[in-house]
């Protein structure tokens, strides 16, 4: 019941996340599925004690496989569905303790907490690297549109 729980909510909140950006309206629930998919996939391997950096590597490529997927099969800029979907990974919780700790001067645990929230930082810029990788080729077959010789309608 509480991984049901932490998808609607992901999914509310990435969806808000697309409002606030501007997403084109029809858009909406599919950027808030981009963005609960990555939050359930990062908390469920959080869950089985795996710390945080790995699942924000594999959270992250799979949401932005599934943000090329939607951008092919709907034929809309992958920044829609990635830009809103990314929300719920960002480590801004990492990065306030990081200040906090700094700024009531205990050292090592502003230190501790900035080198994880670094970590997790290069994962999710890897995790979109790896994403986009896979060759646009293989996404384009999921165009919902079809194409003849020389043209797409």
């Amino acid at each position: 019941m509480e991984f049901i729980v932490q998808f609607i909510v992901a999914l509310f909140a990435t969806l808000s996340f697309a409002v606030i950006f501007s997403a084109p309206k029809k858009e909406l629930f599919y950027c808030g599925f981009t963005g609960a998919l990555g939050w359930i996939i990062y908390y469920i391997m959080v869950q089985f004690d795996m710390g945080v950096v790995f699942p924000s590597l594999v959270a992250t490529l799979c949401l932005t496989i599934m943000a090329r997927i939607f951008a092919a099969a709907r034929s809309m800029p992958v920044t829609v569905y990635l830009l809103s979907g990314i929300f719920p990974l960002v480590p801004g919780a990492g990065i306030f303790y990081t200040a906090y700790f700094l700024f009531t001067n205990d050292r090592a645990l502003s230190s501790s907490k900035g080198i994880e929230t670094f970590e997790v930082a290069g994962a999710i810029v890897l995790g979109i690297i790896f994403g986009f990788g896979i060759p646009q080729s293989l996404f384009n077959l999921l165009r919902k549109n079809n194409c003849n010789k020389n043209e797409c309608v």
